[in-house]
């Protein structure tokens, strides 16, 4: 690709002395590497190619965000460097096209490029800026989250208002129907069986109504310092009955020394009841659950591995999604809740998992409470 001044200037080399050839090649070369440092500078990718779509140039940022050499590429058609789209038709001469991309390698990012001619006149090629969007991407994410929640907060409140009454009656009519089926003797065995699944059914739906109103209310945790290693062996003790029935295996793997943390025990329980009670449903033919926890100077780690059927990668972007759940009586609302809880603590939830061979939840949880803390360059808090 040849600018119209060099053009120009090739025309009239015979005119020049040799000193002012020399002093006009001098004075390109230095402005060609002043742009140079300016392009490898930017955040933003720059890729020259020539009208046949080979790549002329490309900066560091471009190489970042596709993961190439720019010594391999130069020279190369640009299908050779990404594969996946159709470039004939995003470079057409006089065309500016501008497309969202999602790239896997090397890091999964979220790009916006922008393709058009250099000179619509001539046919010099085409330039093609590259900016990554992930973080403004995830920001609408949360942002859509947030909306959601809302709108979310506001039908649990008026599901638990309507429904709440009308349990409550039921549940005390129930009541007196067992004292006369008690008084009855054995003539009201018969009944007993549709009084229990009665009973039965209320209570779950007097579940869903707390795991609604757990997922919306904004409790403030009280914080106390505490073990939270004997918090995992309450819950487990706690869910023994259901861990047996499931037929699944506890290992506890805590660390003798774990340290006193601030935490508000019932909340906390709250999340770990959760967490094993998902494992059990995600071994319904038995297995074994392995608990551990350790720490560093700034946090611990509490780890939930299952060996269960694993999440689909189409589930996983699903997971604290309200009402989005893989049992046919699930609510979708204990992994919401559970990480509700940890970000109250100032914690962080992680899920990790391979589709036959398990699922690992881990919990970061500061040693501190956190009252405020450094945002990394670029990093932006949208809370």
């Amino acid at each position: 690709m040849r600018s119209a001044f060099i053009d120009k200037l090739l025309k009239r080399m015979d005119r020049l002395e040799p000193g002012e050839v020399q002093s006009v090649v001098l004075e390109l070369m230095k402005e060609k590497g002043f742009l140079e440092k300016v392009f490898q500078t930017l955040q933003e990718g720059v890729i020259l190619l020539d009208p046949e779509g080979a790549v002329t140039y490309v900066n560091q940022a471009a190489c970042t965000f596709f993961g190439l050499q720019a010594e391999q590429i130069k020279g190369q058609k640009l299908t050779q460097g990404m594969r996946g789209l159709d470039w004939n038709e995003l470079l057409i001469p006089g065309t500016v096209v501008s497309r969202d991309l999602e790239v896997f390698y090397p890091e999964n990012r979220y790009l916006n490029f922008y393709i058009t001619s250099i000179d619509d006149e001539q046919p010099l090629g085409f330039v093609m800026l590259i900016r990554d969007v992930t973080e403004s991407r995830k920001r609408t994410e949360q942002q859509i989250e947030s909306e959601r929640l809302n709108a979310f907060t506001l039908l649990a409140a008026g599901v638990a208002h309507e429904l709440g009454n009308p349990l409550n009656s039921l549940t005390i009519h129930l009541q007196l129907l067992e004292r006369r089926l008690k008084k009855l003797g054995k003539p009201g065995d018969a009944l007993r069986e549709h009084l229990d699944i009665a009973t039965g059914e209320i209570k779950r739906m007097d579940t869903i109504i707390s795991q609604f109103l757990a997922a919306i209310r904004p409790t403030k945790p009280q914080l106390q310092r505490g073990q939270i290693s004997e918090l995992v062996q309450e819950s487990v003790r706690f869910l023994k009955p259901e861990l047996d029935q499931h037929k699944i295996k506890v290992k506890l793997d805590l660390r003798s020394d774990m340290p006193a943390m601030p935490l508000d025990p019932d909340q906390m329980k709250q999340a770990m009841y959760n967490l094993i009670r998902n494992a059990c449903q995600a071994m319904p033919k038995g297995g074994t659950l392995t608990i551990s926890g350790s720490y560093t100077d700034f946090e611990v780690r509490l780890s939930f591995d299952d060996t269960g059927k694993g999440i689909s990668a189409e589930q996983m972007g699903k997971l604290f999604q309200p009402f989005s759940t893989t049992r046919p009586t699930g609510t979708g609302l204990g992994l919401l809740i559970v990480r509700r809880i940890i970000r109250e603590h100032g914690g962080e939830i992680d899920i990790e998992s391979r589709v036959g061979l398990g699922t690992r939840v881990s919990l970061w949880l500061p040693l501190v409470e956190r009252k405020v803390r450094l945002l990394g360059e670029g990093e932006i808090k949208s809370e």
